[in-house]
């Protein structure tokens, strides 16, 4: 066990270094290749006029999305009606897909639990 902590240790050592030795390189080279998004000069103003474009963007798209809701439930509603209809493969798509939603929802209590299994913190 003492072995692989001295192996962890190294190993985070190495990391830290070429961090330390090429971080500064990469950090510019993708400021420089992320240019036309930057806005200059950073003032509060500024930034506080792109946090009210971003919310103002988000609130515009909602019709959009309310529209394609309810296009998704109508074609789910389709389906059920049409289960004589349903293929093999639909069917293993929408148990995948409610499988990979119940793990997020146990991931999610996870984490919120503090990362334990057996319960929550007193």
């Amino acid at each position: 066990m003492a072995s692989k902590l001295v192996q962890l240790q190294s190993k985070a050592y190495q990391a830290s270094k070429f961090v330390a030795k090429h971080g500064n390189s990469y950090y510019k080279q993708l400021l420089e290749q992320n240019k036309q998004y930057i806005q200059e000069p950073a003032t509060v103003e500024k930034c506080s006029e792109l946090s009210k474009q971003l919310l103002y963007t988000r609130l515009a798209s909602i019709p959009g999305r309310y529209e394609t809701f309810w296009k998704e439930v109508d074609y789910a509603k389709n389906l059920l009606k049409n289960r004589a209809n349903l293929k093999v493969e639909d069917a293993g798509i929408a148990a995948l897909f409610g499988l990979e939603c119940f793990a997020w929802f146990c991931a999610g209590e996870i984490v919120g639990r503090g990362f334990t299994f057996t319960g929550y913190y007193p």
